[in-house]
């Protein structure tokens, strides 16, 4: 590194007490680095090394049975994350388990990707969990879940952990449960259009917990298309119409057999699930081929496309979209 005239002596006193010269940052004032390639996870080779999960431990013995997608580009074995500010990672139940209650600061969704039988409770409202569900577990609400089916039960958890673990905010609380609040039917949300006139609910997250793939799978058959074909819908809270819970943005998006996506770009990052059918994503120049409950990551700073191949496809896409939003840094553009 060029020292631009400063003496050794000089930049070896100033680093013995941990002060640097802005003009010889390797960062400062300088382009920032290109963008992070996509990672594919591919389902047919996750879900074998799955089983192992299986017969290697259980909710009794480790808070949650789950296996982390740890993005390539850590650049150390503490950088947990998958995308942006997200940690994505697969849970999974036997018959028969259940995983005790605890809440934490860090919000959470889960999206059910294999089994059915098993439920989610959050703030003691049970939520069922079939495949293409999308269940909430917002920051600071009581959870566990309980799996009664007849065979294992695997979703997948997106939670904000690494932007918890960057202002040092992550806290977690084990149980006994205390301080249960109360909770609104489901059905007091159901008819379109309608509020009840008088509500005690002012939380920041959704009073819905429960989205299924059947109701998402309806709102994107009525959405508009956009002007490449597409259709996409938001799951949003029903009181005050923003996204569903705060600094995770979901949405699904659906594209028709042969028809491709216009390019677009965020500072965003996104992951994203192959809930029906296969195609192709090409990210930031590179192309991925993906089935169904396939996993992948799109960086920040990507332009990236999508198209369907034989029938319809539906991806389920969460993204920090609403941290940048907040930030006031948020960058969209179409190519």
């Amino acid at each position: 590194m060029a020292s631009h005239g400063v003496r050794p002596d000089i930049l070896a006193r100033w680093k013995e007490h941990h002060l640097a010269p802005l003009w010889l940052s390797p960062t400062a004032h300088k382009p920032p680095p290109p963008p992070q390639q996509p990672h594919l996870w591919e389902w047919a080779k996750t879900r074998p090394l799955l089983e192992h999960a299986f017969s290697e431990t259980s909710p009794n013995v480790v808070e949650r049975r789950v296996l982390q997608y740890l993005t390539p580009y850590a650049r150390s074995e503490h950088e947990e994350y998958t995308v942006g500010a997200m940690l994505c990672a697969v849970q999974c139940l036997l018959p028969g388990e259940a995983a005790r209650p605890h809440r934490h600061s860090m919000g959470a969704v889960r999206f059910v990707l294999e089994g059915s039988g098993a439920t989610t409770l959050v703030n003691g409202k049970q939520c069922p969990m079939e495949y293409g569900d999308l269940i909430l577990t917002p920051a600071w609400c009581w959870h566990e879940h309980r799996h009664d089916g007849e065979a294992p039960v695997l979703w997948l958890d997106a939670l904000d952990v690494p932007l918890h673990a960057y202002l040092g905010t992550a806290q977690f609380q084990p149980p006994p449960v205390t301080n249960l609040p109360e909770t609104a039917a489901d059905a007091v949300f159901a008819t379109a259009n309608f509020l009840p006139a008088e509500t005690s609910f002012t939380t920041n997250y959704s009073p819905v917990f429960r989205y299924s793939y059947a109701d998402a799978t309806q709102a994107l058959a009525a959405a508009p298309r956009a002007a490449d074909g597409s259709r996409a819908i938001r799951y949003t809270n029903p009181i005050t119409g923003a996204q569903a819970q705060p600094l995770l943005d979901c949405t699904m998006l659906a594209i028709e057999a042969g028809a491709a996506t216009t390019q677009r770009r965020s500072n965003a990052s996104v992951a994203c699930v192959v809930v029906a059918g296969e195609g192709t994503s090409t990210i930031g120049g590179k192309t991925i081929a993906w089935r169904e409950k396939d996993f992948f990551t799109i960086p920040q700073g990507n332009f990236a496309s999508h198209a369907a191949m034989s029938k319809e496809a539906h991806i389920f896409m969460l993204s920090d979209r609403d941290v940048m939003r907040r930030l006031g840094v948020l960058s969209e553009e179409t190519a």
